[in-house]
């Protein structure tokens, strides 16, 4: 039963039992028999040390904070994703709802939060609802102390917050309120989960290592300051000669008589000792890198040692692929599913997170199939090729870019031979009634003709040589008008044309 009353006040705030202070230092003198009671009283519900240890880890060794934040922000990283739980117009409205939810700049301070289940084995984040709006939204994600929760005697997996109203047994936590990460880093009981848990011995291991190197490089970096004086020397120039020898190694100066020496005595083998220490610490941690992140050449970097690269991130890839996927579904039970409820009412299909690794695409190969494929009849979706490319969809008012145009080609005009040509062909096409009808036309415009060839007739009768008719044809025809014929011709030669162009088609 969800009581909306509880949803937009802090239930999971420091309180007198609940102390933001923490209970001291766990790794300060820690020793192999102290962890050991650490991790046992953890294993049995105890979780206070435990969770200080696995705090002052983080803060204390270089190399483990360095590899618990790589493999943190290999997830936050990835892009977030919104998958609607159908086709239909309904599913896409709570799709959109929930892709503006995670938009907002504190989702990605949820992720970050919630991903330090990694080392404690459990997160809890407290979701503080605005009804302020038109619908119920997360307005901040408030990162909660692993120190403030419990676990249940009799149930192992149930978390409960400490409260005065149960010191012994916790509260059980209100529905729809709070995001708990409880990554699965091996099965059994989540008490035992966790890096931390893992790591923990490697890190008192190397805290001893660092103290004994440190003490070695104290008594043996520093040359041996050897004082000799001479016979006659009294407790004085004694007295003198050692307070000397003392403060030469951090003043490097020293006032001392004729009589007197300090010589520097190099111990042998002290150089090789101080190696032992150095592979110890290395050691150690290429052993962490292994167990955060999976394998150790991008943190080593140890030249001729990597042997194949491809298998290191194919290595590091699955855990990250893991930690998506947990992450995910601890988003979609804890965040998704509550949002939906309190603002549509409960779904037979819930929209949801999916955090993943975006798949590698050969965008040569991409764009060589469809040049090839799409002008055969192949149907591509330019959503789907788009997503593949990593664009989105442009703005109906963007500056698209596109193929650009070819300039239109300038009409060209037959010549008189490709003219005579068309008009042999149309005519070699034509029928006998084709024909005919065209030399009816022709007959019907001889008007034009008769103005030409009536007056050479005439000229022909009158004449009384052949010499005589060819000196009067150049008068003629200069006074003749060719335009009626003309045109009578242009006309048979059109319907000629147009007859052999029908016969084509």
């Amino acid at each position: 039963m969800v009581k909306t009353q509880t949803l937009t006040r802090e239930i999971a705030g420091p309180t007198a039992i609940r102390n933001p202070w923490g209970s001291g230092s766990a790794a300060s003198g820690l020793t192999p028999s102290r962890l050991a009671a650490i991790l046992q009283a953890a294993s049995e519900g105890d979780l206070e040390a435990y969770l200080t240890l696995a705090e002052e880890m983080e803060e204390r060794d270089p190399h483990y904070s360095s590899v618990m934040r790589t493999r943190k922000l290999a997830v936050a990283g990835l892009p977030v994703n919104i998958e609607a739980g159908g086709e239909d117009s309904h599913a896409e409205k709570l799709a959109d709802a929930v892709r503006a939810m995670t938009e907002a700049p504190q989702f990605g301070e949820l992720v970050d939060n919630a991903l330090d289940a990694l080392g404690k084995g459990f997160s809890v984040n407290e979701i503080m609802w605005d009804r302020s709006g038109r619908q119920w939204t997360p307005s901040a994600y408030l990162w909660r102390d692993p120190r403030y929760f419990q676990f249940n005697q009799k149930r192992p997996d149930e978390l409960r917050l400490q409260d005065e109203r149960d010191p012994v047994d916790g509260i059980v936590l209100p529905p729809y309120k709070f995001v708990i990460h409880k990554p699965r880093m091996k099965s059994g009981l989540l008490l035992r989960g966790g890096l931390a848990r893992l790591v923990a011995f490697s890190y008192v291991c190397k805290m001893y290592g660092l103290k004994d190197w440190l003490g070695f490089l104290e008594i043996y970096g520093i040359p041996l300051r050897l004082g000799k004086y001479g016979p006659g020397a009294n407790e004085e120039d004694k007295a003198v000669l050692k307070s000397a020898v003392a403060n030469i190694g951090s003043d490097a100066a020293a006032i001392l008589p004729d009589s007197m020496v300090i010589e520097f005595e190099q111990i042998a083998q002290a150089s090789g000792a101080s190696d032992v220490f150095a592979r110890l610490v290395e050691w150690i941690d290429r052993q962490v890198s292994k167990a955060v992140l999976g394998q150790t050449a991008t943190t080593e970097g140890t030249p001729g040692k990597l042997g194949n690269e491809d298998a290191q991130d194919a290595v590091r890839q699955d855990l990250i692929e893991a930690d998506a996927r947990q992450l995910s579904n601890t988003l979609n039970r804890d965040l998704i599913r509550p949002f939906i409820d309190l603002n549509f009412g409960p779904q037979k299909v819930y929209p949801k997170v999916v955090i993943a690794i975006p798949e590698k695409e050969d965008i040569d190969a991409l764009a060589t199939n469809l040049e090839k494929l799409v002008p055969l009849g192949l149907k591509v979706s330019a959503q789907e090729v788009r997503a593949k490319l990593g664009l989105s969809e442009p703005a109906s008012d963007a500056d698209l870019l596109g193929v650009p145009a070819a300039p239109e080609p300038e009409p060209t005009k037959p010549d008189e031979t490709e003219q005579a040509e068309n008009h042999r062909k149309a005519l070699n096409r034509a029928t006998p009634d084709d024909i005919d009808q065209i030399a009816q036309v022709m007959l019907d415009d001889w008007e034009g003709a008769q103005r030409i060839t009536d007056p050479i007739l005439e000229a022909v009768k009158s004449a009384n040589s052949y010499e005589e008719v060819l000196a009067l044809l150049p008068q003629l025809l200069s006074n003749a008008d060719p335009t009626l014929l003309t045109h009578s011709l242009a006309n048979a030669g059109l319907m000629a044309f147009g007859e052999g162009r029908e016969g084509d088609e």
